[in-house]
């Protein structure tokens, strides 16, 4: 193994970035950490010890972000010019899950598929709104990828909240600080723990369909290939198991279980067959189903205890315990099927740390009027 390149960049006063390039077997690998902020052009260093734009797309294997983000953010960022913003989000959110259970967890998927995103294509894609960004006719945006498509919703709670903040202060609060309190205040809506969300964050100008589609966990995922995704964003394991208990709210479509409940063996039978019943062997893809069939718009530990008894409905979830007792999971779950007050701290201390992936800050971005588009003097790209 040979050390390219190893050493601190500097990027303005208020980033810096903590680099390592080496090459194994003539292949360029960039091992990138960076210490704050969001970071614009980092992978074009990379690029530049690569031998060409496919070597680097196609060979980069790994990017480890840390997410501790730039004292731009605060708790208290809106005190002064919005000082309303906060409760005016927490009662539009109060309504909203009062008025369909289900949108609670819709809320914090929202906020969790729009920071779950790489760094790539010299573009920092983090928790900046992207994903409420509609398609237009030159431009593609996130809402249409493999897992958002027909899926993602909520996005006229966040377009409700957006009209009011923007007729209270114009212009000051962020869609992306939006996405991140509402999915705090849903799921404390619904029974989980209250964490601090830092505010300040800014709303990108673009999105990522690629991304989008090539980042976010698919259901259909073995545990290797989960510890990978998350750890990619800096992720434990023990915060992936964490973060899999919002699956004790929400629903799901047949089309992401049908395989699991028909082919896999390490399923409670009288579950599986009680899960047939809404999602027919063949057809009826669009189905819906609880994730929790107990308590499914209660957050709670249940999605934890079901996986003990073998009844995860997703493969991924499942994948979590295993039969034989001896996954590497295993104990945290059973912990966590025991003791309801562990999971919830633990998963608001995740939850926090997922709102601090890349957000933009201080002159990136922008503040968008409309969450849906970028502001007219910005072209979007």
């Amino acid at each position: 193994m040979t050390t390219l390149y190893s050493g601190n960049v500097a990027l303005g006063t208020n980033y810096r970035l903590k680099v390592s390039f080496i090459k194994v077997n003539i292949v360029p690998i960039g091992i990138l950490q960076h210490d704050k902020g969001p970071l614009l052009h980092i992978l074009h260093i990379a690029y530049c010890f690569s031998q060409n734009i496919h070597s680097f797309l196609d060979m980069i294997e790994f990017i480890s972000v840390d997410p501790e983000v730039s004292a731009q953010l605060s708790t208290k960022f809106y005190d002064k010019s919005c000082p309303k913003a906060l409760t005016t989000i927490r009662k539009a959110v109060e309504d909203a899950v009062r008025n369909e259970s289900r949108m609670g967890a819709s809320l914090l998927r929202l906020h969790f598929h729009d920071c779950f995103k790489l760094i790539f294509y010299f573009h920092v894609q983090g928790c900046d709104a992207s994903v409420l960004l509609d398609d237009t006719a030159n431009f593609t945006g996130e809402k249409s990828s493999f897992p958002n498509a027909n899926s993602l919703r909520g996005f006229e709670v966040i377009d409700n909240i957006k009209s009011k903040l923007e007729g209270m202060c114009e212009g000051v609060v962020s869609c992306a600080d939006i996405l991140a309190v509402a999915a705090r205040d849903a799921v404390v809506a619904l029974g989980g723990k209250k964490w601090d969300v830092q505010l300040g964050r800014r709303d990108s100008t673009t999105a990522s369909l690629d991304e989008s589609n090539s980042d976010l966990p698919a259901p259909f995922l073995d545990l290797s290939g989960l510890i990978t995704a998350f750890a990619k964003k800096n992720f434990t394991t023990e915060e992936l198991v964490t973060l899999s208990g919002a699956h004790t709210i929400g629903l799901v479509r047949c089309s992401f279980f049908r395989a699991r409940i028909y082919n896999e063996t390490n399923i409670d039978p009288t579950f599986a067959k009680q899960m047939q019943a809404g999602c027919p062997f063949e057809g009826g893809d669009n189905n819906f189903s609880p994730f929790d069939s107990t308590t499914p718009f209660k957050f709670d530990n249940a999605y934890y205890k079901n996986l003990v008894q073998l009844k995860g409905l997703v493969h991924s979830d499942q994948q979590l315990f295993t039969n034989n007792g001896s996954g590497p999971t295993n104990s945290q779950v059973v912990r966590f099927s025991r003791d309801m007050g562990n999971f919830k701290e633990d998963f608001a201390d995740a939850m926090f740390k997922m709102s601090m992936l890349t957000p933009l800050t201080g002159s990136d971005g922008e503040i968008r009027k409309n969450c849906r588009v970028v502001n007219p003097s910005t072209t979007v790209s």
